[in-house]
């Protein structure tokens, strides 16, 4: 092949960013960020494509299983061996069970309507993702105010005069153009409020770290929302035309001021007051992000939504340095993108996990994947027999993985497509191997923002090994089982053209900068006419929400103190670094060279009484649950006393993957009991709600001792 410049997209977290990459040969000899969008910056994450790439601990043809599951012996096939075997098994699941037997489950992101159109095609409805473990909370705290989704605003961080976060570690969590976002703020001037139980990366560009007992993030939104009624800053212009029961959120918020919180929380009354002083002479253009991945509590729905009616308070809606409503190609007089599956009828079964009947306030969409356990072990309201997960691995993302393997074994097939081994795929019966995105195409996607695009992922190599596109694999699989016509095309250029056709642009139109911006300035709507885009039932933002009051919950409600650790023991929390996107990377040779493990961050106070010293292994143990688990201790200063905190995504059990083999701790091992504990109103996962005792481990050397 010759040396090539490609416009696509990384592939190497869920962020997915524009990139340019340069080749020669059958060789990656650069990548960057998109310059017309990213100005060249990329992760360290993305510079390290190139070893994925190369790397061969990972699956490089078809494999079935060949004794039982998590065995580790298998067959490598050919991809007609594979895909009939799959094809079989699935008939004969849907022959006898019916095809809502099927579960199909992904990461998310911008690709989704293939993996929704097989699994509808087939006859399922339980299409599902990770989000449970994720931003569920988030997106249904957003949908009981706004009637809009996590994803119906974007935040003009660029522009704002101050940015405030809770636990969101927006430096190290990274997305590219957000952290540029950010740090372009800064270097205008503006503030940066953080609010966690330990400091890290974002924490040490604020202006402002509130450091808060774990578990009182909503006491601390609910005392600046007092806060911000006592001193009358907040925007009543904005409140009085757009929101519906403003007086129910006076009454509610009556006891919770700025001392009460303070003390709850463990922060300074006067540095609460100062803020919001602070943020009244700065609206509207504050932003208080809702959170990402808030399955952390048992009232983290409750957060979220409390940090949404700040930002509401701040009025700072469809506003430059607010939240701006994501524009799509409609708003830009351009037709959207042909659909596929558009024309695939939805199965009329009810889902398994019960979201839309037996929980009709949580969105349907991809609905709760923890619920589905209960379906799979009771088959009730019928039985789950086949489970075909696509970059996903429920068993790192969820807790409690030995529950979740007694459930699975209720199931006659276990598929994992994946570019990686996760540890689901090794307990899998077939594993089909994508190919690394370097070496793929992928369906054209619709951006939204302020200048939505379209924006496609062209391969910048022909694959290496016997790996395939996403798409083609589907559509193999579903001619196999006779509804592929409902995937367009047998080639990718196919497909776009496809897609393309109504919007009047071609894939060459895509050659210049690797997407199309559909519209050269900001597109916004008139803020004094913004009636009926709130997709509520009022047509108005909604303090109380009428779904949520149906089904016996509150949308006010009243704060619980967390319970403290009992004594001797932690509440387990966990995060994310800069370097590894949970456990996607972990086996990545150059990434696995800057962070081969994790450590378990530990108060200096505290482990000097437990006789732990930096360095030191320790024994991490659930006492409840009878789970231990092995970890250097990070002593430090900078984190809660009742808080001990790890980076989640190591502690791998696959023996292919030699580097990441054993290397650290898997907190979700520790959860041991938690893959049911959900928020009732958002649907997220208790993630935090874990209690551990640390220990100094006798597998530490001893100490010599100078005769």
């Amino acid at each position: 092949m010759a040396n090539r410049s490609v416009w696509t997209m990384c592939g190497m977290c869920t962020v997915r960013c524009p990139i340019r990459v340069e080749t020669e040969g059958d060789e990656v000899s650069w990548i960057e960020g998109n310059p017309h969008l990213l100005e060249g910056a990329l992760c360290a994450k993305g510079s390290a494509g190139t070893a994925l790439l190369k790397d061969e601990e990972r699956p490089l043809q078809p494999m079935i299983r060949k004794s039982g599951r998590g065995a580790g012996r298998w067959e490598q096939v050919s991809w007609y061996a594979a895909l009939d075997y799959v094809a079989e098994k699935l008939q004969k699941i849907s022959q006898q069970y019916g095809p809502e037997s099927l579960l199909m489950s992904c990461r998310g992101g911008p690709f989704v309507e293939i993996i929704k159109t097989f699994c509808h095609a087939f006859g399922s409805p339980n299409f599902s993702n990770h989000d449970s473990a994720c931003g569920r909370n988030v997106h249904h705290a957003s949908l009981s105010l706004y009637g809009l989704g996590r994803k119906g605003f974007v935040y003009d961080i660029k522009k704002s005069k101050h940015l405030v976060l809770f636990g969101r570690n927006i430096l190290a969590s990274l997305r590219v153009a957000e952290v540029n976002q950010v740090l372009d703020m800064l270097d205008a001037g503006g503030k940066l409020t953080y609010v966690d139980v330990r400091q890290t990366q974002t924490g040490l560009k604020a202006s402002r770290f509130f450091q808060v007992r774990p578990g009182t993030d909503y006491a601390l939104a609910l005392g600046m929302i007092h806060e911000v009624l006592r001193q009358g800053v907040q925007d009543q212009e904005f409140i009085d035309r757009y929101v519906a029961d403003f007086d129910r959120l006076v009454e509610f918020i009556t006891p919770y001021s700025a001392e009460w919180a303070a003390n709850e929380c463990g922060v300074k009354v006067a540095w609460i007051k100062e803020f919001v002083t602070e943020i009244g002479s700065q609206r509207p253009r504050v932003v208080f992000h809702p959170g990402w991945m808030l399955s952390r509590y048992r009232d983290s729905f409750h957060a979220s939504r409390a940090l949404q009616i700040l930002n509401v308070l701040m009025g700072n809606i469809e506003v430059e340095g607010g939240q701006i409503f994501a524009k799509g190609p409609s708003d830009c007089g351009v037709k959207g993108l042909r659909a596929i599956g558009d024309e695939v009828v939805k199965p009329t079964a009810q889902r398994a996990d019960g979201v839309g009947w037996k929980y009709p306030h949580f969105d349907k969409g991809p609905g709760l994947f923890h619920l589905f356990y209960e379906t799979m072990r009771s088959g009730k309201p019928y039985p789950i027999k086949g489970l075909i997960c696509v970059r996903h691995d429920p068993f790192t993302c969820f807790p409690d993985p030995q529950a979740q393997k007694e459930a699975l074994d209720n199931l006659d097939l276990l598929v994992s497509l994946d570019t990686h081994y996760s540890e689901f795929g090794w307990y899998s019966d077939v594993i089909l191997p994508e190919s690394t995105y370097l070496e793929r195409d992928s369906i054209i996607a619709t951006q939204k923002g302020p200048k939505p695009r379209f924006i496609m992922r062209r391969k910048a190599l022909d694959p290496r090994h016997d790996t395939k596109d996403l798409y083609t694999i589907l559509k193999q699989l579903a001619d196999r089982l006779g509804f592929g016509h409902h995937f367009p095309g047998n080639s990718m250029e196919e497909v776009w053209k496809w897609q393309l056709a109504p919007t009047g642009f071609t894939p060459a139109d895509f050659q210049a900068k690797g997407f199309v911006s559909l519209a050269d300035k900001p597109v916004m709507y008139d803020r004094d006419q913004l009636e009926g885009k709130f997709k509520t039932p009022s047509g108005k933002i909604e303090m109380v929400c009428a779904k949520l009051s149906e089904a016996g919950l509150e949308s006010l409600k009243p704060y619980e103190s967390p319970h403290k650790p009992p004594k001797g023991q932690f509440r387990l929390v966990f995060g994310r670094s800069p370097i590894h996107a949970h456990s996607h990377t972990i086996n990545n040779p150059l990434l696995h060279e800057l962070m081969p493990e994790n450590t378990m961050w530990i108060n200096r106070r505290k482990a000097n009484k437990l006789g732990i010293a930096d360095g030191d292994l320790v024994e991490v143990t659930n006492e409840s649950a009878g789970v231990t688990g092995t970890i250097k201790a990070h002593v430090t200063d900078f984190i809660h006393p009742e808080a001990v905190y790890t980076v989640h995504g190591f502690g791998r059990q696959v023996p292919l993957q030699t580097r990441a083999y054993h290397a650290g701790l898997a907190d979700q091992k520790l959860m041991k009991g938690l893959l049911q504990d959900m928020d009732p109103a958002g649907g997220g996962l208790n993630l935090c709600e874990c209690f551990v005792t640390v220990t100094r481990s006798a597998k530490n050397p001893k100490r010599m001792v100078e005769l």
